[in-house]
């Protein structure tokens, strides 16, 4: 680990709360149509840990929301890069997410998300991270809450597309 990182979450707290996760999800979309929208690219770790955790079946898709580019603050403007393809209308969709931090993403997707006419749409965060909120979003399944000031990586996250694959989340001091 370099030197320039502190651990937040090991390996085992992170499956623990994981499999937390998918038993809750798995409890409440028992008998319905679920489909689950992956928020690419950092989601893709622990989105594929938690359908493994999942006892009910689901589909799968994805969407890419830019909005950082290679800063460590949102750029306060939300574009589509990769759109959903599964239809999913009148079903009940999760949109999952590595991390909600400004919560302008989330926001962004859950009113695109409302013209396709979804049974229902809830959020699944791994990390909501609470210092830089500026939109509140509801978040109906989280992992971790993370209130401390700074920047986070491993586990999916990134910096500058660096770290992503690192099996632990980590404080990154710049």
């Amino acid at each position: 680990m370099p030197e320039k990182m502190s651990p937040i979450l090991s390996r085992a707290e992170i499956a623990q709360k994981v499999k937390g996760i998918a038993q809750q999800i798995s409890k409440d979309y028992a008998e319905k149509d679920l489909c689950i929208i992956g928020v690419l690219n950092g989601v893709f770790v622990f989105l594929a840990d938690l359908v493994r955790e999942l006892t009910i079946a689901v589909q799968i898709d994805f969407v890419r929301l830019a909005s950082y580019g290679s800063g460590t603050a949102s750029s306060g403007t939300v574009r589509i890069t990769k759109d959903i393809e599964l239809d999913v209308t009148n079903r009940d969709v999760l949109i999952v997410e590595d991390i909600v931090d400004s919560g302008l993403t989330v926001a962004f997707l859950l009113k695109y998300l409302q013209r396709f006419h979804p049974k229902s749409v809830k959020v699944c965060a791994f990390i909501d991270k609470t210092e830089r909120r500026e939109v509140e979003v509801p978040i109906d399944y989280v992992g971790h809450v993370v209130e401390k000031k700074g920047f986070l990586v491993g586990y999916g996250l990134d910096f500058d597309q660096k770290y992503r694959q690192l099996p632990q989340l980590y404080h990154l001091k710049l």
